[in-house]
């Protein structure tokens, strides 16, 4: 059965057809949910949110494309969460620095160190995403994390197109400089270099 009758299945009330949209989207939107949270159990915790609240809402779903349609809703379960947290702050040191359950970036051609410092790079660059502004957050991670168009970002968050480009280029920029400070981790071409030091032989 293709996306477009599952979903009308879903919208008569199928659960089975909707669990078989889950199956199709679990993992992006575990994907986006953790690249936002920066922690692997609030990630699937607002993963669970979102496909319980689509489940609710499905009946509104009009024909759109349904990828940026649940995306949204996911974004939005994070913010929810948070927002939560903002008003409850975790209470230990785990909760606020696990950062778990990783994807593994490494090949099994690299050797112990290349692995250590390819996971120490990616921890490094998930805590600068952690450290941007949620609003600006959201945006890089759909933008230069997922790869979604400018348009789907537009369809995702519901913001005008301008101010998706601005909140991505200020969060590139703040990115950028982040990373600045773990810069002996990064490939060669990413790194900025001061013109007045020459390298030494």
């Amino acid at each position: 059965m293709d996306e477009s009758r599952l979903i009308q299945a879903a919208k008569a009330g199928d659960i089975e057809s909707f669990n078989r949209l889950v199956l199709l989207y679990q993992d992006i939107a575990y994907t986006v949910a953790y690249r936002i949270m920066g922690e692997s159990d609030a990630a699937a915790d607002a993963a669970q949110e979102a496909f319980i609240s689509a489940f609710r809402k499905i009946h509104q779903f009009q024909g759109e494309r349904f990828k940026p349609w649940l995306m949204r809703i996911v974004t939005n379960a994070c913010y929810d969460e948070l927002r939560r947290r903002q008003r409850r702050p975790a209470s230990s040191l785990e909760e606020l620095h696990e950062i778990a359950s990783l994807p593994e970036l490494s090949s099994h051609d690299d050797n112990p160190e290349q692995r250590a410092q390819l996971n120490e790079l990616h921890h490094a660059i998930q805590d600068c995403i952690t450290a941007l502004p949620e609003s600006h957050r959201v945006i890089a991670v759909l933008s230069d994390v997922e790869g979604y168009p400018y348009q789907e970002i537009v369809e995702i968050t519901g913001l005008p197109l301008g101010t998706v480009k601005s909140r991505l280029s200020r969060a590139r920029t703040r990115l950028r400089d982040c990373l600045q400070a773990v810069q002996e981790l990064l490939p060669a071409e990413y790194r900025l270099m001061n013109e007045d030091v020459k390298p030494e032989l």
